[in-house]
C-alpha cells in the first residue's frame, strides 16, 4: 500500500480516510495467511492433539492504532467498549460471572426472575458480590479455579477499579479474561441537561438488600448483551493502541465491516485531534506480520518543536545559549571580582556572634604526696624480696 501524502485539515477531522478496498483486501490476505500456516507442517515440535479448524477458530485478529502523541495521559483501568456489528463472543454456551457491587441478593434475584430472558439466565452461572468475592476467593489457587469455572467476566463498573485487589495476577496478567464494565446503577434523573443533585435532607437508614438503586430489568438485559460482543479499547500512555476485532475463521468481509466501525469510533471517541494525530492503522494476528490500511507521511503533530536540517538541536530551544558561544572569562571577570570585595568586607562585620562554648568543669585536685608515698613503699618492698631470692640461689 503506497503511503498518504495528503495533509489531513482539521475541517476533514471528522471523515474516515480508512478506505474500505483497502481493508477488505488486507482482511482477505490476512485470512488466507493464518489458514495457510496453520496447515504447513511446522518446522519445530507440533502439538499432536491440536485441530486446524480449532487454532484458526480460536486465532484472533487485531487492529492496532499508531498514533503522533499519547492517546492518553495515564493507564486506564476501566477499559471503554465499541458495539461491533458482528459481536466478538457469540457462543451460546459461554458461562458468565457477573461481579456486582454489595449486595449481591437483588442482583441474584433479578437473574432468577422469570422476566429475565432464558437463554441469558442459563449462561449466567454465578452472581457475587465485592465482598463475598475477596472472603471466598482470597486464596490464589481458589482464583485459579475461578479463572478455569468461567468464559466471561461482567463487573460492575462501581467496583471495577477495585477487582486488581480482589482478583490479583490471574485475571490481570493479561487481557484474556480481564471483567468487562457494566453499568448496573440508575441514571440519575436530569434537568436541563444537568443531573439532578441527591437529597441530602433524607437521612441515611440502614441498607435495604431490595432497593439497590439498579436499572430497569430491560435496560441491565441489554447491558450485558453489549458488553459480552463489543469491542474493548484499553487506554494508556503510549502511542500504540490494539483492539481485538475478530477472529481468523469469520469472513473477511465481517472483519473488514467491524475494522469501519473500530477505527471511526476510535478515532473520534478517544483519540485526541481526531485524524489529525493519526499516523497508520494496522491489522494482524498474533504471529503474522502487520498489513497496513492507512498511513501518512506526517510523523509529528506540531512541527514546531522538530529540528530543521543542518540545525543543532540546542539553538531550536529557547533559552538555551549556542555552543558555539565562548565562555565569559577574562578581565571583564576579574573587574567584578574587585567590585564584590569592598561588599564582602562591609558586609563581615554583620555576622552573628556564635554562642562561647561552655567552660569544662573543673575536677578537683588529687592527693599526690600520698600517692608517692605509696608507690616508693612498694618498691621498697619489691627491692628486698628481689635480694632474698638472689641470696637464697648462691646458697
Amino acid at each position: 500500500m503506497s503511503k498518504s501524502t495528503s495533509v489531513i485539515k482539521a475541517a476533514d477531522a471528522s471523515v474516515s480516510l480508512v478506505q474500505p478496498e483497502q481493508t477488505l483486501k488486507a482482511s482477505k490476505a490476512l485470512v488466507a495467511h493464518i489458514k495457510k500456516a496453520a496447515t504447513a507442517p511446522a518446522s519445530g515440535k507440533q502439538n499432536l492433539l491440536a485441530d486446524e479448524e480449532t487454532a484458526v477458530a480460536e486465532t484472533p485478529v487485531w487492529l492496532t492504532l499508531t498514533t503522533k502523541s499519547h492517546i492518553h495521559g495515564s493507564n486506564k483501568l476501566q477499559p471503554s467498549k465499541i458495539v461491533l456489528p458482528h459481536p466478538l463472543n457469540t457462543d451460546e454456551e459461554a458461562t458468565i460471572c457477573l461481579i456486582t457491587a454489595d449486595p449481591q441478593r437483588a442482583y441474584k434475584n433479578m437473574v432468577a426472575s422469570e422476566e429475565f430472558p432464558e437463554d441469558l439466565r442459563k449462561r449466567i452461572t454465578r452472581v457475587i458480590d465485592l465482598s463475598h468475592l475477596k472472603s471466598k476467593f482470597k486464596v490464589y489457587e481458589a482464583q485459579r479455579k475461578l479463572f478455569s469455572e468461567h468464559e466471561i467476566f461482567l463487573a460492575d463498573d462501581r467496583v471495577l477499579n477495585r477487582l486488581p485487589s480482589a482478583l490479583g495476577k490471574t485475571f490481570y496478567k493479561s487481557t484474556v479474561k480481564r471483567p468487562i464494565p457494566v453499568v448496573l446503577m440508575a441514571q440519575r434523573a436530569k434537568v436541563d441537561g444537568k443531573r439532578v443533585p441527591a437529597d441530602k435532607s433524607k437521612k441515611k437508614e440502614k441498607r435495604d438488600p431490595d432497593n439497590i438503586n439498579a436499572r430497569p430489568l430491560p435496560e441491565i438485559v441489554a447491558e450485558i448483551r453489549k458488553a459480552i460482543g463489543a469491542a474493548l479499547v484499553h487506554l494508556s500512555p503510549s502511542t500504540n493502541t490494539a483492539i481485538k476485532i475478530g477472529y481468523a475463521s469469520w469472513d473477511p468481509e465481517h472483519l473488514a465491516e467491524n475494522i469501519e466501525k473500530v477505527t471511526t469510533e476510535l478515532v473520534e471517541r478517544f483519540v485526541p485531534n481526531k485524524w489529525q494525530n493519526v499516523r497508520s492503522f494496522y491489522i494482524k494476528g498474533p504471529d503474522t506480520a502487520a498489513l497496513p490500511i492507512f498511513q501518512t507521511d506526517e510523523l509529528w503533530l506540531d512541527g514546531s518543536k522538530v529540528v530543521a536540517d543542518g540545525q543543532e538541536p540546542n539553538s531550536a530551544l529557547p533559552g538555551k545559549h549556542h555552543r558555539s558561544e565562548k565562555a565569559n572569562v577574562g578581565k571583564k571577570r576579574k573587574s567584578l571580582d574587585a567590585e564584590s570585595e569592598p561588599a564582602a568586607v562591609e558586609e563581615a562585620p554583620a555576622k552573628e556572634e556564635r554562642p562561647k562554648k561552655k567552660a569544662k568543669k573543673v575536677l578537683p585536685e588529687s592527693n599526690d604526696e600520698k600517692l608517692d608515698k605509696e608507690i616508693a613503699a612498694r618498691k621498697a618492698t619489691l627491692r628486698k624480696q628481689k635480694t632474698a631470692a638472689k641470696k637464697a640461689v648462691e646458697v
